[in-house]
Order: structure tokens, then sequence, then C-alpha cells
């Protein structure tokens, strides 16, 4: 399906170009739901709310972004909780206050990765508005970070994030179903940030230049590249350097938007692996995880939080962390130290 994807949407030319009235649809649907929502709105939050979401459908490293967001202002002072639809999540009731031990069936496998990566309030409710009362109520923290939330209008926001995959960028630049675009490539121009996950040309400052990805122009363009930082056995909570796959065969599973660039980690590694790919936020059973004789079994972040109750004793967990230039986190912090609702400290 991945490759078919790409394709589809992000190789040469709009093969999909019969379906451009489904597009055209699909634009007028959506620009009447942001312009209801929109006007919803009653009043700003009591607190600072960041978005991080794409204008493109797939995997381009929202998570990551938004694990090095809730690093970066907690360093600085902030008590940050994060807001997630929990795509996958089937609770029955919200809003669901996510802990490292909540199941990812309840809450979705984002959520509970994120709750574990960075030990940050996680609420989860398709409601956003709602789960932002609910962490207000609580007193949960003093800053809202939204994932995935760049189309969720009826959340106010203050700063928005829009994420892209370097390689990928736009793809052929059309609207879903022709293409990969959730909204026109001129949203750019209402989001004060963009980042670009694998970026290869940069600044000094860690910048990306305008002319480096096709249609994407943005005074505030920044690089942002996953680092691979341990193995850890699902198992007994054994840890490895990354740097210990080199030569190892291993047989990599990856249930995410854009399994191919986890693939290319791996080989990158050194790693000599067999790739197979599962649909994004894929429900893993036991026999999914195969069995190749003498192959260590390597998974994400996101698949491992599903897999853990039922993973070989061969099964080990690849995380990764996001790297951003300080100029970026210097800038988010003036930001939101300008907004009168920051705190003084």
């Amino acid at each position: 399906m991945t490759s078919l994807i790409d394709r589809l949407w992000y190789g040469k030319g709009r093969p999909l170009l019969l379906l451009t009235p489904l597009s055209w649809l699909y634009r007028l649907v959506a620009e009447a739901r942001r312009r209801k929502a929109i006007k919803a709105h009653t009043q700003k939050l009591p607190v600072p709310v960041v978005v991080v979401g794409n204008i493109t459908a797939g995997g381009t490293g929202k998570s990551p972004l938004t694990a090095w967001l809730v690093d970066t202002l907690k360093a600085a002072g902030w008590r940050p909780v994060v807001l997630s639809r929990g795509y996958g999540g089937n609770a029955s009731d919200y809003p669901l206050l996510v802990t490292e031990d909540t199941l990812p069936s309840l809450a979705g496998d984002e959520p509970v990765m994120l709750a574990q990566a960075t030990g940050t309030p996680v609420v989860v409710d398709p409601d956003r508005c709602r789960g932002a009362a609910f962490a207000l109520e609580h007193a949960l923290g003093d800053v809202l970070i939204s994932d995935d939330g760049l189309q969720h209008y009826r959340l106010p926001r203050d700063i928005e994030f829009s994420v892209f995959d370097g390689a990928r960028g736009l793809g052929n630049g059309a609207l879903i179903p022709v293409g990969p675009l959730r909204e026109p490539a001129n949203r750019l121009d209402t989001v004060d940030y963009v980042i670009v996950n694998g970026a290869v040309t940069t600044n000094e400052a860690g910048r990306v230049p305008s002319e480096a990805l096709s249609g994407i122009k943005h005074s505030h363009m920044y690089a942002m590249n996953l680092q691979p930082t341990r193995l850890v056995n699902l198992k007994t909570g054994e840890t490895r350097s990354p740097e210990s796959l080199q030569g190892q065969k291993i047989r990599a599973i990856a249930g995410i938007g854009n399994p191919t660039r986890f693939f290319d980690t791996l080989k990158g590694l050194g790693a000599k692996l067999i790739a197979v790919p599962f649909p994004d936020h894929h429900r893993f059973r036991p026999e999914d995880l195969g069995s190749e004789p003498g192959h260590m079994l390597v998974m994400t972040a996101k698949d491992g939080v599903k897999c853990s109750s039922f993973a070989p004793d061969n099964a080990w967990v690849l995380f990764v962390e996001a790297t951003l230039p300080k100029a970026l986190s210097e800038s988010v912090l003036e930001k939101l130290r300008a907004i009168s609702r920051a705190p003084t400290s």
C-alpha cells in the first residue's frame, strides 16, 4: 500500500487526475468545516495552546516533534500537557488521562508512546476542546500541545507547526484523493513554523532555504532529524546501542505512516533486514511478528507499545529522538513569553 501511495501521490505527475472533481468537493467540505469551527470560537484558553500537525496525509514525524516540544518546554520551566485524538483507541468514556500503563487498545498507540517517552500528562479525547477543558479543570499543566491537531479548528491556538517529510514534500501538490494534501499549500502562509523532517540543506541557524523544497516557502522553516538513541529488548529491558545492529540480520516490522523511513534508518545502521510494512496504527497480533531463524525482530516505539504483552525474546524496539536547531527552541520560547498568559518566571 505504501509503495502504491508513493507512486500515485509522491511520484511524477498526477495519475489520479480523473478524480479531480472529488478533490474540489473535498476542498469545499474542508473549508466549510474550517469556517464553521473558527466561527464557533468563543475566546482563547487561559493557557497557551501549541498545535502540531501537517497538511499532507501520512507519516511526517509529528509525534517525535511533539516529544521534542514537551522536553523543550519542560526544560524552560513550563508544565506541558499533550492533547490527542487517540486514533485507534476505543475507550468507553472520554476524556481519558493516559499513563505509561494505559492499554493502547483504549488510548491509541501514539498517546501511550508519548506518555512513556515524555512522562508528561496526555489527555485523549476525539473532542480536543473537551480534552483541553479537562486538563485545565484538573490543573494538569500550564501549556497545551495538540498532537496532530492542525485541522481541529474548534480548538483555539496560539502557535502552529506544520511538519513535512523532507524526501516527499508536497508530493504532486494536489488535494486528496488526487494527491496527499489535506489543505491547499497556501495554508502554510498562516502557520508559525514549518518543520522539514530529514532536510538535507540548511544554513548555519538550522533553517531550510525556501528553494530547498518545491512549493514550500516559509520564513521560519527548520530542519528536523531523527536520531536513533538506543535499542531496548521488549521482554527483558536490556539496552544496547543502535550501532550494535551493524551486520545483524533482522526482521523489521513497522505499522507507521511512512515505514520506508524506519527501514532506511536500519539500513543506515548497517543492518541486513527483511522489511515487513503494515498499515499505520495496525493492531498487531502474535502471528504478525513472524519468525526468521537467526534474525532479531526490530520495531518502532509506536509498535512496541502494542506488542509488549506477547513479544518474543528476540524483540527489540529502536528508539529515536528528534533533534532541532537551538534557534527554533529560542523562537518558540520567546513567542510563549510574549503571550500575556505565559508565566513570568
